[in-house]
């Protein structure tokens, strides 16, 4: 196992791996719309919070050599549904004509305010 980790994307602000490493398999730990550069969730409407962690996830996937057309499986979390809409645009804006399998649930709350996470799992 080995972990990753990179000044491009947040700190992790727990007890966590901001991604991990094992057997050929990349397992990204949820992604908040934190701008690495200030700390700050980034303000705004629900697309623009999505290409924020998934800039965040795509430089966490280069530093592990990887990349976005290698991301299998993701979960999106949001905290209200009627997001959905506005996130699935953005996040479509990743990937070309194979995207990867997903799943999108509406959770209660998420850590530091934010009101969607992503969590993906690639391959090396």
């Amino acid at each position: 196992m080995k972990i990753i980790a990179t000044e491009k994307a947040p700190a992790a602000i727990g007890p966590y791996s901001q991604a991990v490493t094992i057997n050929g398999f990349l397992f990204i730990s949820g992604q908040l719309p934190i701008n690495p550069e200030t700390g700050v969730i980034t303000t705004g409407n629900a697309k623009d919070m999505t290409r924020q962690l998934m800039n965040n996830i795509g430089a966490i996937l280069t530093e592990a050599g990887s990349s976005l057309e290698k991301i299998v499986k993701t979960t999106i979390y949001v905290t209200d549904l009627a997001l959905f809409g506005e996130v699935n645009q953005a996040y479509g804006d990743f990937f070309g004509d194979n995207p990867p399998a997903r799943s999108c649930v509406q959770v209660s709350s998420l850590p530091k305010g934010a009101c969607i996470e992503i969590e993906a799992i690639a391959y090396v």
